[in-house]
């Protein structure tokens, strides 16, 4: 049976509003960040999720802790979710990580990981899902490379492709349906 996934991505972190970027160092969400997540639950707990799915990352954990802690629908962390690890570039400015990303959609950051990888580990997990959760709706807290993963498993872009495109973030989530 087919999965309903919903895809959310960390709420606003502190880095962000710098114009950092974060990769694999853990990250704090901002004062806007934290309203966010909190309006985020509001949004999202009574939409008949069966469980959340969270990068273990500071900054996701701390968006499905403040948007669903008490309300009964498990969270689950998984650090599948991770964004790419930037390996030594990890909270090097987003724009520097943005000019240089398609020489790393093969080749991995050093010390890190390519956008390739990223992607391909965040689809193992999305492969797992169906284990439990066949015929459910679940929600998925992630990063970039969660989103990039969704889309080419979903439309079976290339990875390339989904790495060279300019992202924009919605503020409603991005809704799929797997299997």
């Amino acid at each position: 049976m087919p999965i309903d996934v919903v895809l959310e991505t960390h709420a606003l972190s502190e880095d962000n509003e710098r114009g950092i970027a974060t990769g694999w160092l853990p990250g704090r969400l901002s004062a806007q960040g934290r309203a966010n997540a909190a309006a985020l639950g509001r949004r999202r707990r009574d939409e008949g999720l069966a469980a959340v799915f969270t990068s273990d990352l500071r900054r996701a954990a701390e968006t499905a802790e403040i948007a669903f802690g008490g309300s009964g629908i498990p969270i689950l962390y998984d650090w599948r979710l991770r964004e790419c690890d930037f390996g030594t570039r990890n909270g090097s400015p987003a724009e520097e990580i943005k000019r240089d990303r398609l020489d790393h959609v093969d080749r991995p950051y050093p010390g890190g990981e390519s956008h390739e990888e990223a992607i391909a580990r965040v689809v193992r997990t999305l492969a797992d899902l169906p284990t439990r959760w066949s015929g459910r709706r679940v929600l998925l807290i992630g990063h970039l490379s969660t989103y990039r993963a969704l889309e080419h498993v979903t439309t079976g872009r290339p990875v390339r492709d989904l790495v060279a495109a300019d992202f924009s973030w919605q503020s409603e989530g991005w809704s799929y349906r797997l299997g």
